[in-house]
C-alpha cells in the first residue's frame, strides 16, 4: 500500500533527509586513499549519532555497518570492513540511512579518490545526470514507469548496463515501503504518482553489462563482468509544484 504524507509529516521526513544528506557528504568529503572502509563507516556513523541522528542501515536485516560502502565493481551494500583499504584510482559508492524521530533519510552517491580513469568519471557523470532525469518525470500524474522509463532510455544510449535486480522505492517510517521504482521500464505504466508519495530514485548502473552476482557474505553485489559501477540516489516528495528532493545536504 502507498501512504500519503501529511506536510507535517513531509517536514519530518525533510529532518531525516538532511541529516542523511549530509553524512553522506561528511562521508565523501573524508575519503582518503590509504583509509579502510570500515574506517570510513565509523565516521559516517559518528557523524549521524553527535547531530541526533540513528543509522538507519544499522541492524537492518542484520547489516553490519552504519552505512553501505562499495568500491569499483560492487554496485551496493557493501559491508564496511577493516581489511578493505581504499587506494588512488577507486570509485567509491556511499549510501546512508539516518532515521530522526522515527522518519528515514536515504541517499547515495559515488565519489571518485585521486586519479580516475575517464571511462570511469563518464559513467559517474552519466549515472548523476540518470538520477536528475528520473527525478524530473517525478511529478503529480506521472506514473512510475515515467521515472524508471527515462533512465533507462538515458542510460541505455551510452551502451551502459542496468541493474535490474534493485530498485528504488518509497520511504518513511520504514526503509523500504511502496512503490518500487525501477531503473528501467515503459512509460506510461505503473502506479499514479500524487502529492505526498515520497519515493527514493536511484540509477544503479554498470560500465559493461547488466549481469550481477551477490558476494558470499550476502549482502555485496558486484557486477558480473568486473567492470566499474555507479549508483546515485535521492529521496524526493511528489508535491503540486514537482518534486522535491528531501535528502539535500547543507555542509
Amino acid at each position: 500500500m502507498i501512504s500519503i504524507k501529511s506536510k507535517t509529516e513531509l517536514e519530518k521526513l525533510a529532518v531525516a533527509g538532511r541529516l542523511s544528506a549530509n553524512a553522506l557528504m561528511y562521508g565523501g568529503s573524508m575519503i582518503k586513499a590509504g583509509m579502510t572502509t570500515y574506517e570510513l563507516d565509523k565516521l559516517i556513523h559518528d557523524y549521524i549519532v553527535k547531530n541526533g541522528g540513528t543509522p538507519t542501515f544499522l541492524g537492518y536485516g542484520g547489516f553490519k555497518g552504519s552505512a553501505c560502502i562499495s568500491l569499483n565493481e560492487k554496485v551496493i551494500h557493501g559491508i564496511p570492513s577493516k581489511h578493505e583499504v581504499i587506494k588512488d584510482g577507486d570509485i567509491v559508492t556511499i549510501d546512508t540511512g539516518a532515521t530522526v524521530d522515527g522518519w528515514c533519510g536515504d541517499n547515495a552517491y559515488t565519489f571518485p579518490v585521486g586519479k580516475v580513469n575517464e571511462e570511469t568519471l563518464k559513467l559517474l557523470e552519466v549515472t548523476k545526470e540518470a538520477l536528475r532525469i528520473g527525478i524530473a518525470q517525478a511529478v503529480p500524474g506521472n506514473r512510475v514507469g515515467d521515472i524508471s522509463h527515462a533512465i533507462e532510455e538515458y542510460v541505455r544510449s551510452f551502451g551502459y548496463g542496468i541493474v535490474k535486480e534493485y530498485c528504488g522505492h518509497g520511504v518513511g517510517r520504514t526503509l523500504h515501503e511502496s512503490p518500487e521504482v525501477p531503473n528501467y521500464g515503459t512509460a506510461g505504466k505503473g502506479p499514479r504518482l500524487m502529492p505526498g508519495m515520497v519515493i527514493a530514485i536511484e540509477p544503479m548502473v554498470s560500465l559493461k553489462g547488466d549481469a550481477i552476482r551477490q558476494l558470499p557474505d550476502g549482502w555485496g553485489v558486484v557486477s558480473k563482468s568486473g567492470a566499474p559501477t555507479a549508483h546515485y540516489e535521492n529521496t524526493i516528495a511528489i508535491t503540486k509544484d514537482g518534486p522535491e528532493i528531501l535528502t539535500k545536504a547543507t555542509i
